[in-house]
Order: C-alpha cells, then sequence, then structure tokens
C-alpha cells in the first residue's frame, strides 16, 4: 500500500459522528460541553462545527437496541493545568468526567462518561 499522496491535503479537522437516540438531548449535551450552538439542526439532525479543539461532531438520531463501538470521547490538551481547568468548566455546566484527576493529569486528557447523558 502507497501511503504517501501524490497530491497535498490540507486536513481541516477531525470529523465524528454518533448516531444518538434522542438528538435533542445530545445537541444540548454537547453545546454545553464545547459552549457553542450546532451551526446546522434539522429533524434527527445536529451539526456542531468546532473550532477548538478543531472537530466537526454530527449527531444523527437512529433507533439501535446496542450498544456501539465507541467507549468515549476525549479531548487532549497541552497540560495538566489545561485538564484542570476544561474538567472545572465541564463541572460548573453539570457535566460528568472520567477517570481521577491524577490519570488524566498524567495522560493530558478528559473525557466524557457513557451514559451521563453524552449519548
Amino acid at each position: 500500500m502507497n501511503t504517501t499522496s501524490s497530491f497535498p491535503v490540507a486536513t481541516l479537522k477531525a470529523h465524528i459522528v454518533l448516531n444518538v437516540h434522542d438528538v435533542a438531548a445530545a445537541t444540548e449535551f454537547y453545546g454545553r460541553m464545547f459552549g457553542i450552538q450546532p451551526c446546522k439542526v434539522r429533524t434527527g439532525y445536529a451539526k456542531f462545527d468546532v473550532q477548538n479543539p478543531p472537530l466537526n461532531l454530527t449527531l444523527n438520531q437512529i433507533p439501535f437496541n446496542e450498544r456501539g463501538a465507541l467507549s468515549h470521547l476525549g479531548i487532549q490538551v497541552v497540560s495538566t493545568e489545561d485538564v484542570l481547568a476544561v474538567r472545572e468548566r465541564w463541572t460548573c455546566a453539570g457535566l460528568a468526567t472520567a477517570g481521577t484527576v491524577a490519570l488524566e493529569a498524567a495522560n493530558n486528557a478528559l473525557g466524557c462518561v457513557p451514559g451521563s447523558g453524552c449519548c
């Protein structure tokens, strides 16, 4: 497999699509998480154009009975101070974070707790 490209590709941001049971509840949750409103909303669909971190997050309301392959979503940040600042912002917004502060600080990452309203 050739891993080089014959033309340059500019990467804009990650694109994640999540299937959710209730798009309104998920939209409210992610709006609080990122501190923005979705840029596009229609029945059973919402799209967030997040600038920091660069992310295109799309929510699709699709009936499903089993848990998907996604375990959790996280955001990697530069420093432990950033972990603590974002964790405080999320806590003030009423969101649960995964793991302990020590684990998060060691990895400079924050995660969403599955079943806490994010899915």
